[in-house]
């Protein structure tokens, strides 16, 4: 069949008219499909009425090819631009490659199936090659529309991946400079001990004071280094626990630290979600430590309490919320805006509290590279950091099994 022949063919113009007529109905029918996969809620699918209403606009770009296979679905085109829009949105919501690609596969067999059914009530004549024809031009308008969302949300995940190696880039250098400090200090005060054997004790104890801070003070940011490294990997292949195991396990990292400083270690409402094992782990740990090491020594009820909700954010986005809250010395108004920037430390003139200042900022790196964001809150006498994560329903497959590969979550909600 030529292309003349095949733009003649009448059964495409009367699908392509029935495409048309229907698209809202069919829209509605693919938003209902996703809905059954994915763990987002039906109205955040595609989350405002022009995104909602622009959606029909992919099946008009589909029923214009297919009933004209010269107009081939172009750059310039209003649905090539949606198509975009959908990739950015599915971007920003935390799908993958495989679930944009499932998408599609679900609005392909919704057109296949309600074209199949349309065939068989035209009365118009039709060779069983036009069939194969309309079939082809079908599959391929949805193809190109495919590709379209798939390639602008691979350049969108390509932006975000440098952003962050260039982040890692600067961070393992501040990082690299801070250790080197410390090996000059600890080399210093130990080739001072060597040098000078009959220093009185009291100088010895301050030289071996500074060889053991320093060399504490690198253990911890070469294991938070360690333990941040587990989260730049693919987020299926992490260890998922439940969250209270989680909050438990930081507490006992830190249990020894806070009883020699009378802080307790307390426990709110802590859901029963599923979350990064590593992530939320280093980020409680460090909370935590923060606590007990700016306990204020003048108060004889000195507490640290984690906590959690679950909620929506101010985008309408399901997310969980995790708080350690503490009575400690607090922070200073004018040094609240530098918390989480990196070497950063509230009361460094005034204490000799060990740290390298890093671990505030390595929690708000570990929490955005999952999507979250970490932050810092004054109420009266008191002090809350938090950080959030973002939340989905876990979908279950027909044999009762959870669906991580369907699901791109951080933290995840059984049903």
């Amino acid at each position: 069949m030529t292309d003349r022949e095949a733009r003649e063919c009448p059964l495409a113009d009367v699908l392509a008219d029935k495409l048309r007529e229907s698209k809202r109905e069919l829209a509605s029918r693919w938003l209902e499909r996703i809905s059954q996969r994915v763990s987002l809620d039906k109205n955040k699918i595609f989350p405002t009425q022009d995104l909602l209403d622009h959606i029909p606009l992919l099946i008009d770009g589909v029923a214009d090819y297919l009933q004209d296979p010269v107009r081939e679905v172009g750059a310039d085109m209003p649905v090539v631009a949606k198509a975009m829009e959908l990739g950015a949105l599915r971007h920003s919501q935390g799908f993958d490659v495989y679930q944009i690609l499932k998408e599609y596969e679900l609005l392909g067999g919704i057109l296949f199936a309600f074209l199949a059914e349309a065939a068989d009530d035209i009365p118009e004549p039709c060779a069983k090659s036009e069939l194969l024809y309309c079939g082809q031009r079908l599959f391929k308008a949805i193809t190109i529309i495919q590709q379209t969302t798939t390639a602008h949300f691979l350049r969108l995940a390509d932006t975000k991946i440098s952003e962050r190696e260039e982040r890692l880039r600067a961070f393992n250098q501040t990082v690299s400079h801070e250790i080197k400090n410390r090996i000059g200090a600890i080399l210093g005060a130990g080739g001072t001990l060597i040098e000078l054997p009959d220093v009185d004790s009291e100088t010895r104890e301050k030289l071996l004071d500074i060889v053991v801070r320093n060399a504490r003070t690198m253990r911890d940011s070469v294991e938070n280094l360690i333990a941040l490294s587990t989260t730049e990997t693919d987020s299926r292949q992490h260890r998922h626990i439940q969250l209270p195991e989680a909050a438990r396990e930081a507490a006992r990292e830190i249990r020894e630290t806070a009883e020699k400083g009378g802080v307790q270690i307390r426990f709110g409402e802590l859901p029963a979600v599923e979350v990064n094992a590593a992530a939320v782990e280093l980020s409680l740990t460090n909370y935590l430590s923060n606590a007990v090491k700016y306990a204020d020594p003048n108060k004889t009820d000195r507490f640290a309490e984690v906590s959690a909700t679950l909620g929506d954010n101010v985008k309408g986005e399901r997310e969980l919320v995790v708080r350690v809250r503490d009575n400690g010395r607090g922070v200073p108004l004018e040094m609240r805006d530098h918390l989480f920037e990196r070497f950063f430390r509230v009361h460094d003139e005034t204490t000799h509290i060990e740290g390298t200042g890093l671990g505030l900022s390595i929690v708000c790196d570990t929490v955005a590279s999952l999507g979250g964001r970490a932050w810092a809150e004054f109420p009266e006498g008191e002090s809350v950091f938090a950080f959030s994560l973002p939340c989905r329903r876990v979908e279950s497959d027909q044999a009762g099994g959870p669906r991580p590969d369907t699901v791109p979550s951080n933290a995840k909600v059984p049903t």
